[in-house]
């Protein structure tokens, strides 16, 4: 059976070494040692090991194999994370089942400011080829960044604030080559110093044809073409940022430009052309005396805009205009307790302009006041927190009259005030074994998007109602009318147990985690199907399409789905154990598993199969080698109107070779993907049926850091 392909591994690698626990552990070349390295999404500036939440960093060597054109993708081997997927072009990370606005994606430690909180379709604003570091962060991180983070936090570090200082010049340069849609990527990431003086630069170009699929685009299909159409993409990007490095003051500034231009699969000419500019800057205050021992302001401006094009013609825009001001404080040690509080600020401008758009402009305003606290006593760490956070909607409701003349609809100011709290211990039962504890109570205000949308979103395929309406039913003609309440705030109470042991030849992490969500957000879907500007029922559009064929207006025939609340429950756990069977080969299991419910007994849509994993790893002189299997297990366990997927079994397999060159140390590397040439479904994809994973693949790249 497929999923055992882990389990033979494992043993066959067990049998090649018999005396295992005699050899000391040699980080390889791919590795990192997690007790140096170091969360900068924390202001404790603690190690994985001091985490009492389950965190996983990528960095290095291991970064640069799991590269990718999208977040979501490079992301999608870590435990407990999963990949949207919208085909190659567009994806965010789902973490633990969560997504969308859930989900805080951070750029150096402030929001990437975009619009993939809103669309499955729509990319996220940050470029991993110049990512020195991604940490995620599983389960709710409210605390510091606001309730957008009530399922996760996924940070993308990189060099554009300059806080360290530096003598003379340093970076690296990146090209990898992947066959499988004629992908060139190029990077490259440059840092120079002189006194208190220093000075980056980055930029990266990527260029990709369509993809190569290993079946028919639609899974109805019986012949096709082998590439999924619409499926290329042409970015670039850079940044610039310098900094002023004093022993008790720090100032940094930093521009950056993303240029992004990529088709929607499955919607030949209709493409998607994405530009953003963020300033972002940063001012630390330290070795202050008295109370207060260190003061850290952290700022970002980002103009974010992005159109649908259809051919030459301009259907939909989005802009997204965001300013964000993180102001906190170290203060003393009090009775033992170590910590910070601040302020933090976020506003946004957000609209969409178009016959599609399907929320209205809306101005989001949020202000929170946040302490965290930390005391180590003996072989414990206790970590507490709390934030209240108040946001404001304001909507533009002009986009209603436009949209439905019949109807009066307009929105007052919309208010709420989100309260989180947390209690984590750390206890370190000897030099090997450590035990992680976290209770976190959290809430989250609706997203304009989920309160306010009314119109079709052509990237999801489905006409979108939000929480703020009702459908009226009067002989089968269906109205939509305002209701007269808000929508409730989404309240976690999530709990995560850890176990971590750490040997001279073995790294284990095992976590299990409950999230009860009550008034959990979600998309209903209705037997309703908007055709013809209105709402019928869907026996009655099947019947229109019988008599008249499908239509042709895209946005005809969309299902309705409205955003509606019932309490959820979410468990699951993430396990991965690295084994060092000598100082050459070395073992990784993983395995992953989150089961999602709403309180009728419904399962909640788009979660993710169980999922097991294995890699062997293989080292002699300057040569790394690893072959990996991962099985993703058939989902059966769906919503209303979702179907089943079948599970897939991906096999990998690279090899580096690592040169130094005097002051240059260069790795050149070659890795094979979906070697069987899999037909492989993502069943957390809109695009399931008709976006298959790409077929087998070829990439070649090389990497030199002086």
């Amino acid at each position: 059976m497929k999923v055992k392909y882990s389990a033979i591994v494992l043993a066959v690698c067990t049998a090649l070494t018999p005396t295992v626990n005699a050899v000391d552990k040699k980080i390889q070349k791919d590795e990192n040692d997690i007790e140096k390295i170091v969360i900068m999404a924390s202001p404790f500036q603690r190690t994985i090991l001091e985490s009492s939440v389950p965190v996983t960093i990528l960095s290095g060597a291991e970064l640069d194999q799991n590269q990718a054109a999208t977040l979501g993708e490079t992301l999608k081997s870590v435990p407990g994370v999963h990949s949207s997927y919208f085909g190659p072009v567009a994806s965010s990370p789902i973490i633990r089942g969560l997504d969308g606005p859930r989900i805080k994606v951070l750029q150096n430690g402030l929001g990437a400011s975009d619009a993939s909180r809103v669309g499955p379709d729509h990319q996220v604003s940050t470029e991993t080829s110049t990512a020195s570091q991604i940490e995620i962060l599983r389960g709710p991180a409210t605390l510091l960044y606001g309730s957008g983070a009530i399922g996760g936090v996924v940070n993308v570090v990189d060099n554009r604030l300059p806080v360290t200082r530096q003598e003379g010049v340093s970076g690296e340069v990146f090209g990898q080559y992947d066959n499988v849609a004629d992908a060139k990527t190029l990077s490259a990431d440059l840092n120079a110093g002189s006194g208190n003086f220093v000075v980056h630069i980055d930029a990266y170009n990527r260029s990709t044809g369509d993809y190569k699929i290993p079946v028919p685009a639609n899974i109805d299909e019986q012949g096709g073409s082998s590439k999924l159409s619409n499926s290329a993409m042409d970015a670039d990007g850079y940044n610039l940022g310098t900094g002023w490095i004093q022993d008790d003051t720090v100032v940094a500034f930093a521009y950056g430009r993303i240029n992004s231009e990529y088709g929607l699969p499955g919607e030949d000419g209709i493409f998607i052309k994405l530009k953003q500019d963020r300033y972002q800057a940063t001012v630390d205050w330290k070795n202050l005396d008295g109370f207060i021992k260190s003061v850290h302001w952290q700022n970002a401006y980002t103009d974010y805009k992005h159109s649908e094009i259809d051919g030459v013609e301009v259907g939909t825009t989005f802009k997204n205009q965001s300013t964000e001001s993180r102001l906190w404080a170290e203060h003393a040690p009090t009775l033992g307790w170590k910590g910070v509080f601040g302020l933090h600020y976020n506003n946004t401008d957000f609209e969409a302009i178009g016959e599609e758009a399907f929320t209205p402009p809306t101005k989001t305003d949020s202000l929170a006041v946040f302490v965290m606290e930390e005391l180590q006593t003996g072989a414990f760490i206790w970590q507490l927190g709390s934030r209240v956070e108040q946001v404001t909607h304001v909507v533009n409701n002009d986009f209603f009259a436009e949209r439905d003349s019949q109807q009066p609809i307009a929105f007052a100011d919309t208010d709420y005030v989100a309260v989180s709290g947390s209690a984590g211990v750390v206890f370190k039962i000897d030099s090997d074994n450590t035990l992680a504890f976290n209770y976190a109570y959290s809430e989250r205000a609706p997203s304009a998007s989920e309160f306010l949308s009314y119109g079709p979103h052509i990237g999801s395929g489905t006409y979108e109602i939000g929480g703020g309406f009702e459908i009226v039913n009067n002989n089968e003609q269906y109205t939509v009318v305002q209701t007269a309440n808000d929508m409730d705030k989404e309240v976690s109470n999530n709990v995560d147990l850890t176990y971590r042991l750490t040997t001279d030849h073995l790294n284990a992490s095992f976590s299990v985690f409950y999230n009860q969500i009550n008034n959990y957000i979600f998309e209903n879907f209705t037997d309703l199907v908007f055709s013809d500007g209105g709402l019928v029922s869907s026996q009655e559009f099947d019947d229109q399409v019988t008599n008249f064929g499908e239509p042709e207006d895209e946005a005809d025939g969309l299902p309705v789905v409205v955003f509606a609340q019932q309490d959820a429950k979410l468990y699951g756990y993430e396990a991965q154990i690295d084994w060092h069977l000598n100082g050459q080969w070395r073992v990784e299991v993983f395995t992953d598993y989150t089961r999602a419910k709403l309180a009728s007994g419904i399962d909640v849509p788009r979660i993710p199969p169980m999922r097991l994993g294995s890699s062997v790893h293989f080292e002699y002189g300057n040569w790394h080698t690893e072959m990996e299997v991962i099985r993703n297990s058939k989902q059966d366990k769906i919503a209303i109107n979702e179907t089943e997927t079948a599970g897939y079994t991906m096999v990998s397999a690279s090899a580096n070779y690592y040169i130094d060159l005097d002051n240059v140390d260069m790795t050149i590397y070659i890795k094979g993907d979906n070697l069987t040439n899999q037909e492989a479904r993502v069943h957390s994809s809109y695009l399931k049926n008709e976006a298959p994973l790409s077929s087998r693949s070829l990439s070649v790249g090389v990497r030199a850091r002086f």
